[in-house]
């Protein structure tokens, strides 16, 4: 099963992504079950959260640039406000 990718991206990987036209997502603190059916890239540009999946836990936070592959299913815990542009591969 594919991991889930975390980088810190410099400006100018944001500016080659393209990523001020992506699609604005946010969320409260909760806890929630998700799947991916299509690979989705996010930027954070708030907030943290904690994603559990069989393989792994991870830790995102603002200024994380975060790939979760197709197929994965997992556990967002929102432990402060997210707030995060996305778009899907295709």
């Amino acid at each position: 099963m594919a991991k889930i990718k975390i980088e810190k991206p410099d400006q100018g990987k944001l500016d080659s992504l393209g990523v001020k036209s992506w699609n604005p997502w946010e969320c409260g603190v909760s806890t929630f079950d998700w799947e991916y059916d299509s690979d989705e890239v996010c930027y954070i540009l708030e907030g943290k959260v904690k994603v559990k999946t069989q393989e792994e836990e991870v830790e995102i936070n603002r200024g994380d640039l975060v790939t979760f592959p197709s197929g994965l299913k997992c556990t967002w815990n929102v432990l402060q406000k997210i707030r995060k542009v996305y778009t899907f591969d295709k």
